[in-house]
């Protein structure tokens, strides 16, 4: 009986935490970033962080520094369009169809952005990268739109001349419930998996031998 008793509970639980919505919200203004996050009803934020107290000069001289010994890691090489590409076609039908079995399950809101190249530098550049940002919004938020619930969308762009750097503001938040992000996750994961070990298995071939010392 005292099984029953704790299997019932251990299912409760397990039903509590696949209800529980999660989330975070990423906002952008005046060149400063805020990242809050959500766990049922609480909020935390976890950027930026609370600053440490300084050490004073006392306990720095108290303290020697000792050499910290540096490994060498082998830089994680870095996807090129082609990969990118690859990987939109590797994932997107698996994404999608894992996406349509949630019903919308995943929220994101607010989706407030404002986006402005700056077409100082290359004026000519930052125009084709206008055409290409409208044409990847136009064509991606209808389907984005049937996978998820986004209730209320404002996304501007421009192009500031006289500008040499983009500028970006906005607040971004998406939320879902953890059963939800599970069974996403469970969709995606092998397909992903399978591309992650493709890309580095090409990125290997593409380096170059190390020539024999003279």
């Amino acid at each position: 009986m005292t099984a029953l008793w704790i299997l019932g509970i251990l299912a409760l639980l397990l039903v509590w935490l696949c209800l529980t919505r999660v989330g975070a919200q990423v906002t952008l203004s005046g060149g400063s970033t805020v990242v809050d996050v959500r766990f049922g009803l609480f909020r935390f934020r976890v950027f930026p962080g609370k600053k440490k107290p300084k050490a004073s000069k006392e306990q720095a001289a108290e303290k020697p520094k000792k050499p910290k010994e540096k490994k060498k890691k082998q830089p994680m090489p870095k996807p090129t369009l082609a990969d990118i590409k690859d990987a939109v076609r590797t994932l997107w039908p698996p994404l999608k169809r894992a996406l349509d079995r949630t019903r919308r399950g995943i929220r994101i809101h607010p989706l407030t952005v404002s986006l402005i190249l700056g077409g100082a530098d290359d004026p000519a550049a930052a125009a084709e990268q206008y055409g290409y940002l409208q044409a990847g919004i136009w064509t991606g938020m209808p389907v984005l739109e049937k996978a998820l619930d986004i209730p209320e969308p404002r996304i501007h762009t421009d192009i500031d001349f006289d500008a040499s750097k983009p500028l970006i503001e906005g607040a971004v938040g998406i939320t879902a419930r953890i059963g939800t992000l599970v069974g996403v996750g469970l969709g995606v994961a092998i397909p992903a998996l399978r591309w992650f070990l493709r890309f580095r298995k090409k990125a290997k071939q593409t380096v170059p031998a190390p020539q024999p010392a003279a």
